[in-house]
Formats: C-alpha cells, sequence, structure tokens
C-alpha cells in the first residue's frame, strides 16, 4: 500500500498529470454527499464558509508532517490496526473540511496528500484545463503557474526534508547519533522504543529546519530594492514555486529504486489482498525480480534527477526573477544567492545517495 500509494502515485503524476484529482476518494465521497443532500433538500444549495486565505496550504503541510511522522518515526504506524485508525481520522477531518469549506476548496487547498500530488503533477509535460481538454507544454514549467499563499512554502520545505531524512536515518550520521538521543528521552522516563521514536521525531524535525534555513538565507540574498515593494515574506511566496522540481528530484532520487523492485510486489499483494491464500488476478506466486535494473543504473537515474530537478528549479527562479525584477541584470545578480542554494540542495541530495549506499 505504501509502494502504491505514496510512492507510485507521485510517479505516475509526473509521467500523465494531476489523474489523482479525477480519483480521489475523499472528494468523491465529498461530491456524492453533496449531492445526496442537495437531493434531500430540494435542491436548497448547502450553505459553505469561504476558504480563509490565512489558512492557505497549512492544513496540508499539518497532514504531510503527520504523515511522515506515522511513517518514519512511529514503529507501528504501517501495522493494520493503527492504520486503519489513522485513515479513518484522516477520512473524517477531509470530510468535515469539505463540509464547511466546500468539495473544491478544501480539496485544492487543505487535502495534504491531493496538495502533494497536484504539486508533483505540475511538473508533467501533461495539463489539463478547465474544460476537461488535455494539453502539452514543456515538462518542469508547471510550476510557474502555482499560487503560492500561506503554508505553501513550509508544506515544500516539510516534502523535501523529510524525504532527506529518510535517506540520512539510512546513514551513519543520524545513525551515530540516534543512540545519544535515545539516551536522553529513556533518562527522562520514556520507555526504549518510545524514547527510540523520539529520536526519529527530534531528527526529522532537525532535517525539516535544515532544509527551512537553506531556503531562508536563499531569499535573504535577494534584494528588496526593485522588487516592486515585496518584503521578505512576498519574495519567498513569490519564488515558492522553484522549490516544486527541488521536491521531485529528491522524491525520484530516493524512492526510485523502492519503486522498480518493491512495486513489482503490487501484483501479489492485490491478488491475495487479505493473506489468506486466494489468488484473485493470478499473481499470488509473483516474485520480485532484483535483476530487472542494475545498480548503476539505478545511481544514473537518481543522479540525473537531482540534476535535472535543480536545474528545472533555477531555471524558474530566473524567470521569476525577470518578472521581479525587471531588467535580466538585476535578475541575474538577485540570483547569485539561490545559485548557491540550488548547489547545496544539489550536494546534499548527492550525499544523501551516498550515505544510504554505503549505510
Amino acid at each position: 500500500m505504501f509502494v502504491g500509494f505514496w510512492v507510485g502515485v507521485p510517479f505516475v503524476s509526473l509521467l500523465i498529470g494531476d489523474w489523482f484529482r479525477l480519483f480521489n476518494p475523499w472528494r468523491a465521497i465529498g461530491r456524492a454527499t453533496g449531492w445526496a443532500v442537495g437531493r434531500l433538500s430540494r435542491g436548497e444549495a448547502t450553505e459553505v464558509f469561504p476558504y480563509p486565505e490565512r489558512l492557505g496550504h497549512w492544513p496540508a503541510a499539518a497532514g504531510i508532517l503527520a504523515f511522515v511522522i506515522c511513517e518514519l518515526c512511529w514503529a507501528t504506524g504501517r501495522d493494520p490496526a493503527p492504520l486503519a485508525i489513522l485513515m479513518l481520522i484522516y477520512a473524517f477531518v477531509q470530510l468535515a473540511g469539505q463540509g464547511v469549506y466546500g468539495v473544491e476548496a478544501w480539496s485544492r487547498r487543505g487535502d495534504a496528500f491531493g496538495v502533494w500530488f497536484g504539486l508533483f503533477a505540475t511538473l508533467s509535460a501533461l495539463r489539463r484545463r478547465e474544460d476537461g481538454r488535455v494539453v502539452l507544454r514543456p515538462p518542469f514549467t508547471g510550476p510557474a503557474r502555482l499560487s503560492p499563499g500561506a503554508g505553501t512554502v513550509a508544506l515544500l520545505v516539510i516534502a523535501i526534508g523529510s524525504t532527506g531524512f529518510d535517506g540520512a536515518s539510512a546513514g551513519p550520521l543520524f545513525n551515530d547519533l540516534r543512540p545519544d538521543l535515545q539516551s536522553f528521552f529513556t533518562s527522562l522516563g520514556a520507555s526504549l522504543g518510545f524514547g527510540l521514536e523520539l529520536a526519529y521525531v527530534v531528527g526529522l524535525l532537525v532535517a525539516i529546519g535544515i532544509v527551512g534555513a537553506l531556503w531562508f538565507l536563499g531569499t535573504l540574498g535577494m534584494p528588496q530594492a526593485g522588487s516592486g515593494g515585496l518584503d521578505r515574506k512576498g519574495l519567498s511566496r513569490r519564488f515558492a514555486h522553484t522549490l516544486v522540481p527541488i521536491a521531485g528530484a529528491y522524491v525520484v532520487a530516493h524512492y526510485f529504486s523502492l519503486l522498480a523492485y518493491n512495486g513489482q510486489d503490487l501484483w501479489r499483494l492485490a491478488s491475495d489482498p487479505l493473506g489468506d491464500g486466494s489468488d484473485l488476478f493470478g499473481g499470488a506466486g509473483a516474485s520480485i525480480d532484483y535483476s530487472v535494473l542494475t545498480a548503476t543504473a539505478i545511481w544514473y537515474v537518481q543522479v540525473l534527477a537531482l540534476i535535472a530537478g535543480h536545474v528545472a528549479a533555477l531555471v524558474l527562479a530566473h524567470d521569476r526573477a525577470l518578472v521581479v525584477y525587471g531588467s535580466a541584470k538585476a535578475a541575474a545578480r538577485s540570483q547569485i544567492v539561490i545559485l548557491v542554494l540550488m548547489v547545496c540542495f544539489t550536494c546534499l541530495g548527492l550525499w544523501l545517495l551516498s550515505a544510504a549506499l554505503n549505510g
């Protein structure tokens, strides 16, 4: 389930665009509920509140943070019983948000997975217009159409930081610090297991904080003079879309091998979903073929993904700087620190890959 949903959906979205929106189960339930309520109320419109601008993408950011904590830090987070409870809680939050602010408004800004998969889909060469037509566009250019608001930068920083931590947790740096963190929490009265989980939470938050600090330094280096009166927060939002290809690059680089190998197991699991020996689709006896890709091929894909993502981010940043600062010379000067930031992100990604390989 994890590989198919958290990893598979973004990869497919990268290829064919925001298809998840068409099959989003929470959106479908909300629309069906709205239709049923409308019929029962004999066509009278159900009153909803306008979505607050100050809320922005904060619900989605909180949802992604909660998910990665459960995935990376909670030992039983993937067990069937706790997972089922979490899914029910998430469904309740989605239906409540849709009921208060409307299905479409909440799905576009508050639904954590819908928003995240939608951001990833902006990197695709395919775009679905409002009239339903699918059109071609240059790949990696879709993020320029993003309208960032409150919480957008936080959402992207959490996504990049959590993916980076997932890679770092397999390397020596975190593994050397983890026993000390665990001992600290156990000395405060936590059990060994809970102390270990808290150590992972601290590591995750530190990784997110490092990414956030790098982004803050990058925007701090952009001059406010000539930016049309934008303050630091305004500049951060105007250039927030440049983080989308970086987040995409980190996801592809980190999860490509997982999808290539464990993704093969989806057919077997779908054929025997309850583990009772059934073979619904004839794939219960299938096994993973680890020879489908060599380690060298995976390494090349990971490195190319990181390079392509950061080059795309630089191009998007330069194009936006031309709009914000008005001239090529001023735009180039404003991007010096951003260039250093992108180099730092690239080096960080490559280091994480090598750390995971040698871990």
